[in-house]
């Protein structure tokens, strides 16, 4: 099998030859296992762990992002971001927020707001055709919608968490240009893919490490008429939703089931009820998982033996299909290189001889460094 058709195979749970990978670490993983493995790009980086998917994007075409002397970069709404620094790496976090403090629409700088046309999509479906031959490909982020999230970087979070228990206008006014933005953006690259697309990325969230960020309630209000009207257009292009949602979320499953959800990405076992077995089966039937091996435990503070252990009781729960394997977000500085060659090993993705098939592939030698700011807008 080729990747494309493993994960496919793996949707309709239909069995594989392996189960599907999906690798996420921060940059300076990243660095660690491209010096491991002496590779000098992402892509041989990809090659070597086995991931399965590829992504397509346009090709931004909107106003300069500024960068600013006190080195923090510009967002599409405006805010912008600095790294935060720390013992062996770094983040990049929030430290201008725009419309912080507005609370009347007639002071709302509605300029901040991107359009979907800042993007040229004329490239998407040749992309979309070299990557469909082998893997399965997707588009967006984990950044995209993201309305408690993403609009707390440009407004506070702690604020969002009050708007969305009073309805503040200004908040709402935001939210609903966030969601027209990310909408026409998806279906315009869905346009242009013509069929070739295989999930569109989404991310929002909804949990905290113990339980709901919000209630049913304000869910049922703000989010769930915008969910079922994405979820129904991608479905209209032949295409899957997988939505990045951290901390625990089993509340809202039911539900995301019924407006239409695909994947759920990237199952974080922070609490019983959050338990890939107990997903499984609750919910092994309707949705299919992604991650679910937790980068603050096992992958962070186990051992190698704790990791092989984790991925095999995997292997066995989801013998057919059900579950792309990976981390619960990105592997974290500070991880053994053993138990991320355990994880990948013990789920037959590792290439184990790396020859010069590998070596020779060529990639985007600056990626692993550059500031994917997409998954922060």
């Amino acid at each position: 099998m080729n990747s494309r058709e493993r994960v496919l195979s793996a949707v309709n749970r239909k069995g594989y030859d392996r189960i599907p990978i999906k690798h996420e670490g921060t940059p300076e993983v990243n660095h660690m296992i491209m010096e491991h493995f002496g590779l000098k790009n992402m892509e041989q980086l990809l090659r070597v762990v086995g991931d399965d998917f590829r992504y397509v994007a346009p090709v931004y075409r909107g106003p300069e992002l500024r960068s600013f002397p006190d080195g923090s970069i510009e967002g599409y709404w405006g805010e912008r971001y600095k790294y935060a620094e720390f013992d062996g790496g770094r983040y990049l976090e929030s430290c201008y927020q725009p419309f912080a403090g507005i609370n009347s629409l007639d002071k709302l700088d509605r300029s901040h707001f991107p359009k979907a046309d800042w993007f040229d999509y004329s490239t998407i479906k040749d992309q979309a055709k070299e990557l469909h031959k082998g893997f399965a490909v997707c588009c967006g982020t984990a950044g995209d919608t993201d309305f408690i999230n993403g609009i707390g970087r440009a407004r506070g979070p702690e604020q969002v968490l009050i708007d969305l228990i009073d309805d503040n206008p200004v908040y709402l006014e935001i939210m609903n240009a966030r969601f027209e933005f990310y909408y026409e953006m998806h279906k315009r690259i869905l346009e242009a893919g013509d069929g070739l697309i295989d999930f569109t990325h989404i991310g929002e969230d909804l949990g905290t490490q113990r339980g709901p960020t919000i209630n049913m309630k304000i869910f049922e209000k703000h989010f769930a008429p915008k969910y079922k009207k994405y979820f129904d257009m991608v479905h209209s292009f032949g295409a899957k939703v997988m939505e990045h949602m951290c901390g625990c979320v089993v509340d809202f499953l039911p539900r995301l089931i019924e407006l239409g959800l695909d994947v759920y990405d990237v199952v974080q076992p922070t609490t019983p009820q959050s338990d890939i077995g107990v997903l499984k089966k609750r919910f092994g039937d309707k949705l299919i998982f992604c991650g679910s091996v937790c980068v603050q435990t096992t992958l962070s503070w186990g051992s190698a033996k704790d990791v092989e252990k984790e991925v095999k009781r995997r292997l066995k729960l989801f013998p057919k299909g059900g579950l792309f394997l990976g981390p619960t977000h990105a592997i974290q500085v500070g991880s053994p290189m053993e138990n991320i060659i355990a994880l990948y090993r013990t789920a037959g993705s590792l290439c184990e001889k790396i020859d010069e098939s590998i070596l020779r592939i060529e990639g985007d030698q600056g990626k692993v460094d550059k500031v994917d700011m997409s998954k922060l807008f």
